[in-house]
């Protein structure tokens, strides 16, 4: 058995990882847990605040110190960023940039996460572009929980069509997740985001979502 921790950008990519992927990465011996990014600590009341990617060095603190914590050989270590609003100090940011393939670009920054985390159990993952983007992969499943707007979900099923929803682009008005708010005022990204992936499924997602596919697909071979 291998045991997998996900440190997740926040509390729609945790759930996420504890609603959907935990179920399907326990049929390939893969037992996996997720915590949101340590942003800040008050030592006093000795209490955590967890949730939001302010800067690649808190979350890299926050990897490092879960590897320490479990150094056993059998554990696995990834992430679940967006690469939407990635902040600019992430190792290699400002080359990733000169790319014009949005899959070139994760590429590099993974890479580069990889190289200064330095531990053969780290598998770094950002998500293109964010995770509204799995939702994208099939948005008339929000139905599920938007009933009363089926003309603003038809809407954003014929903006998305056949296209590649992580090539949806992460401009500030025009990224996944503003798109959807933007035909749903009230989207709710942690209960709502997260029910309507499940509704979607692994499969829908895997076929729409090429980086997301191979990400998954290296899980479900951990214990092998």
């Amino acid at each position: 058995m291998i045991r997998l921790h996900v440190t997740a950008e926040g509390q729609t990519e945790q759930a996420f990882v504890k609603d959907v992927l935990t179920c399907h990465l326990a049929n390939f011996d893969v037992i996996a847990d997720a915590r949101a990014v340590l942003t800040s600590k008050d030592k006093r009341n000795a209490v955590e605040y967890r949730g939001g990617l302010i800067s690649y060095a808190k979350a890299r603190a926050d990897v490092l110190t879960w590897l320490k914590e479990d150094c056993h050989p059998e554990c696995r270590f990834t992430t679940m960023f967006d690469f939407y609003a990635l902040p600019d100090d992430f190792p290699s940011y400002g080359e990733s940039l000169k790319k014009t393939d949005p899959y070139e670009k994760v590429r590099m920054l993974e890479d580069a996460m990889r190289a200064d985390i330095n531990d053969s159990r780290f598998i770094p993952y950002i998500q293109l572009h964010e995770f509204e983007a799995l939702i994208l992969a099939d948005p008339i499943q929000l139905d599920w929980e938007y009933m009363e707007h089926d003309a603003s979900i038809a809407r954003l099923a014929a903006m998305v069509s056949d296209k590649n929803p992580e090539l949806i682009d992460g401009g500030r008005e025009s990224a996944p997740s503003k798109r959807i708010i933007k035909e749903i005022h009230g989207y709710d990204k942690v209960t709502a985001g997260v029910s309507v992936v499940g509704k979607i499924g692994l499969d829908t997602l895997r076929k729409k979502c090429r980086h997301f596919n191979d990400w998954l697909t290296g899980l479900e071979k951990l214990a092998e």
